[in-house]
């Protein structure tokens, strides 16, 4: 067991082991007669934590003493982490991106009939405009 492991842990009631890695313990965030907090140990010595009460990592760290960087291994002296980005799945962007393009679609319909738009319509376009626009750029796809 890794040292962020043995760490927690030791702070929790009714641990149990159910596999490799992988513990089951009363949850420290809320009144739990039952072990509903899953631990597990990723392969980097990373702490997953989920509370099957809905708690959140964060009120289940704060509850238990401890700090998020508890759930983590120290780094390497001299270590520099890369910034983190937000990844965005493939299917979420398209819909994303899907949504935007029905925006303009609506926007050019009512100009090809000579309907003018509001204000607030043409705000909403541009707004549309600069999502596509960023998230091609994001891509790789469009000149930053």
């Amino acid at each position: 067991m890794s040292r962020p492991a043995e760490k927690l842990l030791e702070h929790l009631k009714r641990v149990k082991q159910t596999g490799p890695s992988r513990w089951m313990a009363q949850c420290p965030a809320h009144a739990d007669r039952t072990a509903s907090l899953s631990i597990r140990e990723k392969d980097d010595g990373a702490i997953l934590v989920h509370c099957f009460a809905s708690c959140t990592v964060h009120e289940v760290v704060a509850a238990a003493g401890l700090e998020l960087s508890d759930l983590f291994p120290e780094r390497p002296a001299g270590h520099r982490q890369a910034p983190a980005r937000n990844r965005v799945s493939a299917a979420d962007a398209l819909r994303a991106v899907g949504m935007e393009a029905l925006v303009v679609c609506a926007a050019a319909s009512a100009m090809a009939t000579g309907e003018p738009l509001s204000s607030v319509d043409r705000e909403r376009l541009l707004v549309a405009a600069e999502r596509v626009q960023h998230a091609l750029s994001e891509a790789n796809l469009w000149p930053r």
